[in-house]
């Protein structure tokens, strides 16, 4: 399912055509606001639920519904620039501040001191470069999270990794037809 948002329509694109991080973030923070919106999204109480948006200049974006304990696993969106917000409930950011190779590697020990945390309230976001490393978790017990996500340009593909104290390990790379 599609769905052409307000906030899709009035988004800028950076000065080369193509979105920024900044333009990704300020979409999805307008279209979180957007109360209609994200009231519209059926929530599945086991499994993730999600819905397609217009997003700007080209870009991908989701609406994401988060039913409680449930989270992506560690992942990145390979060449991709995106952004993030918690629309309702919170959800929970880990992510690695270090730049991993891109290709040519099924295993990785990490370096002491890389792993961030980010608690994402509604209301609350943030944007990521090419290559971000992260897992998104909604803890809450008994409460669902929607976020907006939008990541430009279009997924090409996303790299899921299992994680094991220190070392890292790919598993598995998802083209758009796998989850479209």
């Amino acid at each position: 399912m599609s769905v052409s948002s307000p906030a899709s329509a009035s988004a800028p694109a950076g000065v080369s055509g193509r979105p920024t991080q900044a333009d990704l973030l300020d979409f999805a923070r307008r279209t979180a606001a957007d109360t209609e919106l994200i009231a519209s999204l059926p929530l599945d109480p086991e499994g993730r639920t999600w819905v397609r948006l217009s997003g700007p200049g080209g870009s991908e974006a989701w609406l994401i519904g988060w039913p409680p304990g449930t989270g992506t696993g560690w992942h990145d969106h390979a060449d991709s620039v995106g952004a993030f917000v918690t629309a309702a409930g919170e959800l929970k950011e880990h992510s690695l501040a270090a730049r991993l190779p891109t290709d040519g590697w099924k295993t990785l020990e990490l370096s002491d001191g890389v792993d961030r945390e980010r608690r994402l309230p509604a209301g609350k976001g943030r944007a990521f470069g090419r290559h971000h490393v992260h897992e998104v978790l909604n803890e809450s017990p008994d409460r669902h999270a929607i976020s907006v996500h939008a990541y430009y340009p279009p997924l090409p593909q996303i790299r899921r990794y299992s994680r094991s104290g220190q070392v890292l390990r790919l598993e598995q790379i998802e083209r758009p037809e796998d989850w479209q």
